[in-house]
């Protein structure tokens, strides 16, 4: 995929089929076309997280659909995309699944040929199979259904009379799948009926599939109607008319997950947001991402921890007998500014020491062995484990966040060390969605609240200045990385009702889990 340059008279237009709702489901091509894109046009149904792939400047336009709402009716869309395409620009169009099934990227493609702009189509993981799929229903199954139908339960409402050769799919297909019909079940259901379907038939309506949202009901051709006015089934949804629907009894995995549909509010900054975001998600759970911290340079600039570091080079080598690491952050910005002022080389026969599992991988990626990784990550017991090794009387630096606690390096202090603390990084206050967190937990649309540090701890009290953190509803589950952010988070007046065991981000998806199975 090569996108046009701006300097040619006319770009070039990628029609991208987004996926079924999940932004996981979207193809590799799909992310580097996003990514290379000048313009990105995207519809209801396309990942809204997919629109963090395109480039700092591109214009973002909303062209969707829902219930008859149109931002942009079709002709619109199709002068934009040309318009776009015949300025030179680089243009992503996202649709919902696969833009050719249903997706009338057929029309756009035309609209397109006839004008000169040259376009592309990247297909999509359809909803059609993909969220049956999801609620363990495949669409064909040996011995069960040879052949599949996908079908609009939405036709033109300005066509005369219909396409759909209800005489010949209603009992010529095993399989039946109806895309954006859950307004029309009613037709739907009769005109299968009046056309030799068996009432008895097993259907599903699958609505929001693939997402931490998706609900199914099932049922049958003669009481799938009522089911769905009783549950005020709503679109988007899909309808699946067939054998299949019946092993979804054994087959369904999707809504099994441990977090399935839980809102978990994730406070870590956006930056190092994806682990736990990642790990959530593929427990079923919906992360919200709402950082409350944002990692930032020294406010006074490098120059303490640029001396420090000089101070390994040369005659002043031993400087430093430890270099003692609290955190992930800590690494990378100590590092960073290592390979501009000195030489990982000047690091020989000093011992380093990590805080914890994810501080010690982020010293071995960089092809460091840590000397001391403490076995718990207590003050006394980081302490205890150093003088073992033999660190009173020694030399130790440890590069760290402007705010953070002293208890480390005055109890090393009081232990007979000599101890120089550098800022490496600062934390701030990330403001941003404040207004819309407090409206979800008023809205009782939280159903957990992780805390990694006593930072997001902190600055989640400070965003939150006004409100009772102790009204906080029951029904929300608060967990705490490990004793000290929930020390901070008590002290801030919030209820902590998790506190997790190993003090990592596995250890706090662990301890979420257990909890939720206990409040399912």
């Amino acid at each position: 995929m090569e996108p046009m340059s701006e300097t040619r008279s006319t770009g070039k237009v990628f029609l991208i089929g987004a996926g079924p709702g999940d932004p996981g489901l979207i193809t590799l091509k799909g992310v580097e076309c996003i990514r290379a894109a000048q313009v990105v046009v995207y519809d209801y149904l396309a990942g809204k997280e997919l629109l963090g792939y395109a480039p700092a400047g591109a214009e973002l336009i909303y062209a969707g659909k829902k219930g008859g709402n149109h931002a942009m009716n079709q002709e619109d869309i199709n002068d934009l995309l040309v318009a776009k395409g015949l300025a030179g620009k680089t243009v992503a169009r996202l649709k919902g699944g696969d833009s050719f099934i249903f997706g009338r990227g057929g029309e756009e493609a035309l609209a397109l040929r006839r004008a000169g702009v040259p376009f592309e189509v990247i297909p999509g993981v359809s909803s059609a199979y993909a969220v049956p799929a999801c609620a363990g229903i495949p669409v064909t199954h040996r011995g069960v259904a040879a052949d599949v139908a996908f079908i609009t339960g939405h036709e033109d409402p300005a066509k005369p009379e219909s396409m759909i050769k209800w005489d010949k799919i209603s009992t010529g297909v095993g399989t039946l799948v109806f895309l954006m019909g859950v307004k029309n079940i009613s037709l739907i259901v009769e005109n299968l009926i009046r056309n030799g379907r068996s009432p008895e038939t097993p259907v599903a309506l699958i609505r929001w599939g693939t997402t931490p949202r998706q609900e199914t009901i099932t049922g049958n051709l003669s009481n799938i109607v009522d089911l769905a006015r009783e549950r005020r089934f709503q679109a988007p949804a899909i309808t699946v008319v067939g054998e299949v629907v019946k092993l979804r009894e054994e087959l369904r995995w999707f809504e099994d997950r441990p977090l399935f549909g839980r809102r978990v509010v994730v406070t870590r900054s956006r930056a190092q947001a994806s682990a736990l975001t990642g790990a959530l998600a593929a427990a079923g759970a919906e992360p919200v991402e709402f950082p409350t911290i944002r990692v930032v340079p020294p406010a006074g600039g490098y120059a303490d921890l640029d001396a420090a570091i000089g101070e390994l080079k040369g005659e002043a080598a031993t400087a430093y007998d430890w270099v003692i690491f609290t955190s992930v952050n800590g690494v990378e910005h100590f590092f960073t500014r290592l390979d501009l002022v000195a030489d990982v080389r000047d690091l020989k026969g000093i011992k380093l020491g990590a805080i914890g599992p994810a501080t010690a991988a982020a010293l071995r990626r960089r092809g460091l062995k840590p000397d001391f990784v403490p076995a718990e990550y207590r003050a006394e017991s980081i302490v205890d484990g150093l003088l073992d090794l033999g660190i009173k009387g020694k030399r130790v630096l440890i590069p760290r966040a402007k705010e953070a606690r002293e208890v480390l390096p005055e109890s090393l202090a009081a232990a007979g060390a000599r101890v120089k603390v550098v800022t490496a990084y600062e934390t701030v206050r990330e403001d941003a969605g404040a207004g819309r967190m407090r409206r979800m937990l008023a809205a009782g649309e939280i159903d957990i609240i992780t805390f990694t540090s006593s930072s997001t701890v902190r600055n989640f009290a400070a965003l939150f200045n006004g409100m009772d953190l102790a009204g906080i509803p029951a029904s929300v589950i608060i967990a705490c990385i490990g004793p000290v952010t929930a020390e901070t988070a008590r002290g801030l007046g919030l209820r902590v009702d998790i506190v997790a065991e190993k003090f990592t981000i596995p250890g706090l998806m662990e301890a979420v889990v257990k909890a939720a199975a206990g409040r399912a």
